[in-house]
């Protein structure tokens, strides 16, 4: 098997990359070629001021085997793996705005890319010497226990944690099997929210083909930072990373965007990705002068309605617990984060 290290992204094909992609572990759209550029392009909205990248592909006579997204970076963290500012080797998406991370590769190649990986990153270049340090491994990805059962043949201490729950709501029986299995009153406050709004005018749209998607990306920052916590997330760079994002999976065919109106004015917004057959909720927004309408709630019932009658199987909150994500049906799953340290 055949390494290599990449000085940018612009070096893979973006093509190979998103078919090895298509057939991987875990194929999520934070490990698309486009989203990964672009993250990489802003440092993740701000939040890495000076990482060193280590993009690492493998091939074997030819055929693309796998591709670790990978940097180098020194950080600090309270969780209970904190690296207390430690050199360390990381997946290229970490930490805050990417829910799910991992290698791309099948999972009959992984063991021996994964092996070769480690031999080939860890001893030469900006990453020797680092331990590695992955955030938002889906709990279900083989990467955790190929990585722990690589690390005790070669000695070194893997530790592992819960980081996130992702909660996640099974669409797959059709909306009303889905409406079935809620409380009975949670199904009464969904119907009795929508009939409010509607008697208001409301309606809901997708941003589609023709729409003007500058004008639309606008108007969902402006809804986003209508909350403080969100202007306040909303940087500069940051707004640059979800610009870019959006344009990205417009042009790549993934991009979800959809607002709420009423009385003409836009009162929430909902940015999903529609990717692999179920909706990844990333953000949203709402106008708090409509909050007596319960906005975000209206939206989020057209969106699961919409999902489930065009055959979507789920649709995964991501990280966070928020009550109200429960209370639509949604059950945990989460995202771990594995360590791994060489002994000296």
């Amino acid at each position: 098997m055949d390494f290599i290290l990449h000085k940018d992204f612009s070096s893979l094909e973006s093509e190979a990359w998103n078919a090895l992609l298509s057939e991987s572990i875990t194929n999520v759209p934070f490990l698309r070629h486009e989203y990964l550029r672009n993250w990489w392009q802003t440092r993740g909205g701000g939040e890495w001021e000076s990482p060193e990248l280590v993009l690492v592909s493998a091939s074997d006579n030819g055929r693309l085997i796998g591709i670790a997204p990978l940097f180098v970076a020194e950080h600090d963290t309270s969780a209970a793996l904190g690296t207390g500012g430690a050199r360390a080797l990381m997946l290229v998406g970490s930490i805050e705005i990417s829910d799910y991370l991992d290698l791309i590769v099948r999972e009959v190649d992984l063991p021996r890319f994964l092996a070769g990986l480690l031999d080939f990153v860890l001893s030469s270049g900006p990453s020797a010497g680092s331990g590695l340090d992955w955030w938002n491994l889906p709990d279900s990805t083989p990467t955790l226990a190929t990585l722990r059962a690589e690390a005790g043949r070669r000695g070194w201490n893997y530790a592992q944690e819960i980081y996130r729950p992702t909660p996640t709501i099974v669409l797959n029986g059709g909306y009303e099997a889905y409406l079935a299995g809620l409380e009975k009153k949670q199904r009464h406050e969904m119907r009795r929210k929508v009939r409010r709004a509607e008697e208001r005018g409301a309606r809901w749209y997708l941003a589609g083909e023709g729409a003007n998607l500058e004008a639309e990306i606008e108007a969902f920052l402006t809804l986003m930072e209508d909350d403080q916590n969100k202007a306040n997330f909303l940087r500069p760079a940051m707004r640059a990373q979800m610009r870019l994002c959006m344009r990205a999976a417009h042009e790549n065919g993934w991009l979800w965007l959809a607002f709420l109106e009423i009385d003409g004015r836009k009162a929430a917004a909902a940015l999903n990705f529609d990717y692999q057959n179920r909706l990844w909720g990333y953000n949203s927004g709402v106008d708090s002068s409509f909050l007596e309408l319960s906005p975000g709630w209206v939206l989020l019932t057209y969106t699961l309605q919409w999902a489930a009658e065009h055959g979507r199987a789920e649709f995964d909150f991501m990280r966070g617990d928020e009550e109200y994500k429960y209370r639509f049906g949604a059950l945990n799953r989460h995202v771990m984060r594995a360590k791994v340290v060489r002994e000296s």
